[in-house]
Order: structure tokens, then sequence, then C-alpha cells
């Protein structure tokens, strides 16, 4: 009985308790905040608005953002770079919202365009939009006709099913097409359209509807009150550095840095210690790392692949020297982070859809483009490098460092025995009259301990081959 009474209690008392923890009735449970990352677009469009305009859409899309809202005033730019961001702003799966603070001409009426809602400050401005060449000269009629047609084609696409967007663009666009809603002509032909806030907020048509923008705001925070309602939303801020400028050029140069880079490390490889040349080197790939990073094209991950590509080779030199299969990874490694680092990769994406042919095919011609250089100038370096003066004093440097790695002449060691201090498939390391050298073997293999002798080398290390055995 005693029993049955307190399993009672327990179950009204957890009832109770199950009764406090939930909401009362009638009582409506507290929205989730909306998440809203707030990307700047300011001043000229170019390759420095498209890297934080990228990097931004990816962090968005990492932190789970609910929308993008861009904060423009620009006078527009570039129509490559304009394109790019246009695609960029595709792959955001969230509300893409613009904030026109003051004006969006040109290239950022084309951006505006293609997000789900436009909103003005009250003295905003938006229009203008003909296409003209980097130098602000006038294009080539039948070219110009042909880049009209097509960006006309592309508003229209881009804004179907969102009102009169698509008319309105085309009379930014095209000083030809007269812009007529029912009765009334809002643009005549022989002029490009250009719209105010309170213009782009005037409604049109049976029923009516507004012409072009969603609603008038005096700053960002208003405007997320009036969509969201004051505290349901989080605004998180991108933030600008100093360094998407200096990305603009880092990544224009990255085949001739990745050339210099890998050639530095060649030439580290080919010469004992560890001088200036490796530390060059690694700071040139860094380089390479750094702006695509700051590009919006790669993340942290190529450069941690690069430095485990690095360990592979070190480990093969140290601890493994003529094993090849460690060294060849580590390098096959190194390589791909080239490649990764250069790529857009998004992070909505499966890696399947990301890393797909289109996407590799610039990577791999700067790669490309990289390793010819290198290969160019070592060929180079590898016939002039050991009669010059600077061959001399890195080879003194990495005597002093491990005096027992290199020799100092080949021609006196032709014909002297030694062992295989370690095994060479084909290089590796032997051991002649005391001293330790780099070596390899034409033909075949010598396995580790077994006699050798010298038949040749040069600067960069001895010819063996197995010594015959009776």
């Amino acid at each position: 009985m005693f029993l049955r009474t307190g399993m009672l209690m327990m179950i009204l008392l957890g009832g109770l308790a199950g009764q406090t923890a939930g909401p009362a009735p009638g009582v409506a449970v507290p929205a989730k905040k909306s998440v809203v990352y707030v990307i700047p677009v300011k001043d000229e469009i170019n390759s420095p608005t498209l890297y934080i305009l990228r990097r931004g859409l990816k962090e968005a899309i990492e932190q789970k953002a609910d929308a993008v809202l861009l904060d423009m005033n620009t006078p527009g730019g570039a129509l490559d770079v304009t394109f790019d961001i246009m695609e960029a702003l595709e792959k955001f799966p969230g509300r893409k919202l613009t904030f026109i603070d003051r004006e969006a001409m040109s290239a950022g009426a084309f951006i505006s365009a293609v997000t789900d809602e436009i909103y003005f400050v009250p003295n905003g401005v938006i229009g203008a939009a003909a296409p003209v060449l980097a130098t602000g000269g006038e294009i080539d009629k039948s070219m110009k006709q042909k880049i009209v047609s097509y960006l006309r084609a592309r508003m229209r696409a881009s804004s179907e099913g969102k009102g009169y967007r698509g008319q309105v663009i085309s009379a930014m666009i095209d000083e030809d097409y007269e812009l007529k809603i029912g009765e009334k002509v809002l643009k005549p032909k022989g002029e490009l359209l250009s719209l105010t806030a309170t213009e782009a907020m005037e409604k049109y048509g049976e029923p009516p509807q507004v012409l072009l923008g969603a609603g008038k705001a005096e700053n960002i925070t208003a405007l997320l009150v009036a969509k969201y309602g004051a505290g349901n939303f989080e605004v998180r801020q991108f933030q600008v550095t100093w360094s998407e400028s200096l990305a603009k050029y880092l990544t224009a140069l990255s085949p001739v840095l990745m050339g210099l880079g890998m050639l530095a490390l060649f030439v580290e490889f080919k010469t004992p210690g560890f001088g200036w040349p490796g530390t060059i080197g690694i700071i040139l790939l860094a380089l390479v790392f750094l702006g695509n990073y700051v590009a919006g094209l790669s993340g942290h991950e190529p450069a941690l692949l690069f430095v485990i590509g690095v360990i592979l080779v070190a480990a093969e030199l140290i601890f493994f020297p003529g094993l090849v299969v460690v060294a060849l990874t580590g390098v096959l490694f190194m390589l791909g982070s080239l490649v990764w680092a250069g790529a857009d990769y998004w992070p909505n994406q499966p890696m399947t859809v990301n890393f797909s042919g289109e996407m590799l095919m610039q990577p791999v011609v700067n790669l490309g483009l990289a390793l010819a250089i290198a290969i160019g100038l070592f060929a180079a370096f590898l016939k002039y490098l050991p009669k010059t003066g600077l061959y001399q004093h890195l080879a003194v440097q990495g005597a002093s460092a491990a005096p027992a790695r290199m020799a100092d002449t080949v021609i006196d060691l032709v014909g002297k025995r030694g062992i295989a201090v370690t095994g060479l498939f084909p290089s590796g390391e032997v051991e002649v009259e005391g001293r330790r050298y780099q070596a390899k073997v034409d033909l075949g293999f010598v396995e580790a301990k077994a006699g050798i002798v010298v038949t040749g080398g040069s600067d960069f290390g001895l010819t063996v081959e197995k010594e015959e055995t009776a």
C-alpha cells in the first residue's frame, strides 16, 4: 500500500513538474530570431568588392544566416566583376535584401536587381545602367547593341516574378526602350531611366503594384525593425579589412608567386642545410594562400593540406631517404592544395558539386603556368648556379650547419668505395671515407649497408653503383 501511494505521488509530482516546465496554455512561444548578415557594397564595383561579397556570403552560409543585406552606396563599376557578384549572390540559399544608402547606379542597379527586396533611404536613387568602357568612354554601337541585348535578357531572367522589375531595369539599360505601364509612359525612348526612392515606391497598374522598391527607411536598424519587429532579429556585420585590396594583386600574381615559391624550394632541396631560399619559398607560397583566402576562394584547409605535404617531404629527406613514396605523396598534397586554394568553394554545396571541371580549370591553369615558370628557371639555375658565387655562399652556409652532408668536389671521389647508409631507390645517402653524401643510382637500387662505388656526380650529389662482390 505504501509503495503504491509513493508511486502515485511521484506520477502526480512529475505531471505538475511537466506542466510548470512547458508554456502555459494560450501563451505564444517566442519565435527564433532571424539572423541578418550585413555586407557592405561601397564605392566603385571592382575586384575587392567581389572578394568582400564572396567571403561575406560564405561566412553567412556557414553561420546559417536567414538573410544577407547588401549595404549599398556605389556609382557603378566593372561589368565583368558585376556578373561574378550576381552569380555569387545566387549561391546564397536565404533571402537577399538590398539597402540603397544614397545611390545604386549602373552596376549597383544590376546587383540590386538580383536580390529579393530593394529598400531605400528617403533620398536614395537608382538607375542609369548603360554599359560603358572601363575608361568611361562610349562602346562601339554594334557591340553596345549586343551587350544591351544580353543584359536585358539576363535582367529579365533574374526578375521573373518580381513585378515590374525586369521592365524597369531594361529602361535603365537601354535608351531605346520605352517603359510604359497601361496608358502612362514612365520613360520615353532616347533617355535612360533613373528613379528616386519616392518614384520607386509609386504604384501602377491594375491591381496596383509598387514599381521597384520594397520600402524606405532611415537606416538599416529601422528597416529591420519594420520588417522583422523589434527584438526579433540579430545583425551580424561583415568586417572589411585592408587585405581585400591587397588580395586583388596577390590573386592576379598567383602563378608568378607559385612559380617563384616552388623554384626557391627546389633550390633549397638541392643545397645543403636550410637557408634563405627555403624561407623565401615558404613566404611566397604563404602569400598565395593568403590572397586566395582573402579573395573568398578558400578557407584554411588548403594551407593545412600544404603543411602536411611539406611534413611528408621533410620526413622523406630526414627519416626515409630513397623511399620515394612518402615524398611523392607530400608533393601531390602540396600541388593539390595549391589547386584547392584557387577553387571557388561554397560551404552549402556537396564536395562533388564544388569540385567540378569548370571550377578547377583556372586553378589548374595557374598551377601549370607556375610549374612552367619554376621548371624553366630551375633548368637555368642548374646550368648557371653552380658557377656563381651565390651557390658557393649557399654551400658554405650549408656546410657550417651540416658539414658532413655535401662533397666539396666530386672528381676526387670517382672510383672510391663506400657503403649505402640508406637504401637508394634510386636516391639516398652514402658514406665515403667517413663522410656522408647525397647519392643516387642510375639503374636499379641499392639496399642499405651494401657496398657502393662512386661513378660520378655533380655539385648536388654523387652518382654511385652497387659494388660487385666476388
